[in-house]
Parts: structure tokens; sequence; C-alpha cells
């Protein structure tokens, strides 16, 4: 059916606000990912989808150069010259870094007004920002009349965080959301960036993302220290063999046999990597066929691998964790995202979906004072657009 007014509320507020309709809207889903966590920068696989939570853009044309950008989660409008995009560490530098590369490759952008709204928790590890980088490039597309290609989008999104936002993220976060593909999950070698989409069986058991509500901002994160903790691992195993060019390629007998070499943090840094690209494989394999247990057995694995070895996990996200698990019906459950807050996913049967979330809900809360969010989803497609 494509996308229809009525589910865009943001066009009314756009009324109101600029005094004019808008010319276009814009769907841009959050990603969760599945399995496969700080795989991307180290070249690895990942498997995540896109989930039925989404940024909402509405937009119009000015004839002018100037952008002016309503945000209904924060309720303010912040208004700047395309020819000045100056970074002020806020949430406008995503919009900003967008619109500097399509400018940078000379793509015909021009001034614009915006209302960007949505049912996507900001901070959770959704991936808030790529939705947004992302949908704003594709409002311009539709708004100034050009098309970029598919993989070329997502390059340039991922630039905008790299250089302009100031995170050095890998690349699966602007994958998932512009290519994913309803009731499917994509399992991406983050080197070659070949891709498969594998369906997910969803009549007997469902995706739960719990959000834990503890805010987690990569900047303000250890996120970059695993990345350079993960990058003295792959120079000390590419001295020992050049063809070592990047953790996916060092075995565990490998990574065991040099253990007293390594400082201790690195090697288990090194070892989370490694045996998480894995357990993606392993994972994906157990879907096809499908053998839903085994998968969910990877999905506990890989949270115990993030707890433990690559340190990335928080008590509340751990509470999570371990209070799902309790729960009849539940085969597995992790951390997801960079992690240090956020939420989790897991994996339960849909005749359980109700007690989990009041069990998890209700202890939670008793333990750590905080509320949790239910997200319960499938995967649906990447982003989409509407002209009028």
């Amino acid at each position: 059916m494509g996308l229809q007014k009525k589910d865009f509320p943001e066009l009314k507020v756009f009324s109101k606000l600029f005094g004019a309709q808008a010319e276009v809207v814009v769907r841009s889903p959050a990603r969760v990912n599945i399995i496969g966590e700080h795989t991307d920068y180290n070249g690895g696989f990942v498997f995540p989808a896109s989930i039925n939570r989404s940024i909402r853009i509405a937009a119009a044309r000015r004839e002018d150069r100037i952008c002016r950008v309503y945000s209904t989660s924060f309720d303010t409008t912040v208004e700047f010259p395309l020819d000045e995009l100056k970074k002020t560490r806020e949430w406008t530098d995503y919009v900003k870094g967008t619109l500097k590369e399509l400018i940078a490759r000379e793509w015909p952008v021009g001034g614009f007004d915006v209302v960007i709204g949505g049912d996507l928790p900001v901070a959770s590890g959704l991936s808030s920002s790529a939705a947004l980088e992302l949908g704003v490039s594709a409002c311009c597309q539709v708004l100034f009349d050009f098309e970029i290609e598919p993989w070329e989008d997502i390059k340039l999104a991922r630039r905008a965080e790299n250089h302009f936002v100031g995170v050095n993220c890998g690349i699966m976060d602007q994958f998932s959301i512009r290519m994913g593909r309803k009731g499917h999950g994509l399992f991406l070698d983050c080197r070659s960036l070949e891709y498969e989409a594998v369906p997910i069986p969803e009549d007997e058991l469902v995706f739960v993302i719990v959000d834990s509500r503890v805010e987690r901002g990569l900047g303000n994160t250890e996120y970059h220290t695993r990345q350079k903790q993960c990058e003295r691992g792959r120079l000390f195993f590419g001295s020992i063999n050049k063809s070592l060019k990047s953790l996916r390629d060092v075995s565990e007998d490998l990574l065991i046999v040099n253990r007293e070499k390594l400082d201790p943090v690195v090697y288990r840094r090194c070892r989370h990597v490694i045996t998480e690209n894995k357990r993606v494989e392993k994972a994906v394999e157990a879907l096809k066929k499908p053998d839903m247990k085994l998968f969910g057995e990877m999905m506990n694995l890989s949270h115990e691998s993030c707890k433990s070895d690559y340190e990335v996990s928080c008590r509340e996200l751990d509470i999570l964790v371990e209070l799902a698990r309790k729960v009849p019906g539940v085969l597995g459950a992790r951390m997801t995202g960079a992690g240090f807050g956020g939420c989790t996913i897991n994996l339960v049967s849909r005749n359980r979906i109700d007690e989990f979330q009041e069990k998890v809900g209700r202890l939670y809360q008793s333990s750590t004072g905080l509320e949790p969010g239910f997200i319960i989803t499938g995967a649906e497609d990447g982003v989409a657009t509407r002209k009028f």
C-alpha cells in the first residue's frame, strides 16, 4: 500500500509550524542487530534487521539555501544555512553531516523546511542516528529530484557519522536500514559487502526488544577504546602473517597459541570478535534449517561474550537477560547494539509474550527502579518515501 498520510502526524505539525503543505514524507526504520556485535568494524559478519519503529520525516523545498529543522522529540526548531554547516554536538549534526556529504559530491541540494518525528526511542541502541542520516538523504533525493545507488547511499551516511559527527562506526546500521526486507534478516559480510536475505520463521516465535531505559551515547562510552584494542590485536597478528588482514582472518587456535604474547585485555577483545563471527555463521545456518533452539543458544553465548570478553554490557542489561532466561518459552536473550545501555533482544514463543512482558517488566522495575519498554517486532522493509 505504500506510505499513507494518516500514518504521518508530522504532516499536521508541518502545516501548523511552517504554514504550508509538506511535499514529501519519509519513513526510515530502526534496526536491531539480532547477532554479531562489534564485528562490523573488524571486517566480520553481522545479522541485523529493520524493525517496525522508525523516524518519520515531512519536508518541503525552500527558495533559498536555508534549512529549518524541527524535532518533535526535542520540541525545538534549528535554522542554519546550507553553506555554513557547523558542528554543534547536537542532534542536528546528523542532519548537517548528511547534507555536507551530499553537497561534497555535488548532488543538487537546496534549502528546505522539515519536521522530524517518529516512534523510535533516542539513544536506545536501535540506531536512531543512522535512521536519521538515511532519512535525510532519502528526503533530499525526492525533494531535489536525484537518485543515489543504495550502496553509495549507505557509504554516504556512514561517512557523515564518521567524519562530521565523529563516531567511527562500521557499516551495519546504515546497511540494514537502507536494505531492510520484510520477514528477513540480513546476513552481511562487512568486508566483501556481500549479503543474503534470510527468512525468519515468525509462526511460533517472535523477537521482543526490551529497552532498559539506560541511555547510551557512543561519544561518551568506550566504543573507540574497543576499536583501538582490536586494532592492536590486528596489528599483532598481521606481524605474524601478512595475510591476516583483520581479526576475521584469525582462527581461535592461533589466538590461543599466542595468548601469552598479547595483553590480557586485548586477548579478550580479540576472542570476542573471533568467536562472535563463528556464532553469527552458526546462527544463520540454524535459521535456515530451522533450528531455533540452536539459534537461541548462539544468542545466549553472544551475550556472555559481550559481557565478559568485550565488556560492553552493564548491570541493567545483564539483569534483563537473566530475567528473560527464567521465563518459559524464551529460547535466547542478549544485549543488542554497542552496549553500555540500550536494549536487549529476546527470542520468545508467541504464546508467552504476555507472560514475558509481565514478569520481566515487574522484576526489572523492582530491581532497578526503571520501567522497561517492550517492542514486539518482526523484520520490516527499509527506507521508504512518498511525494505529494
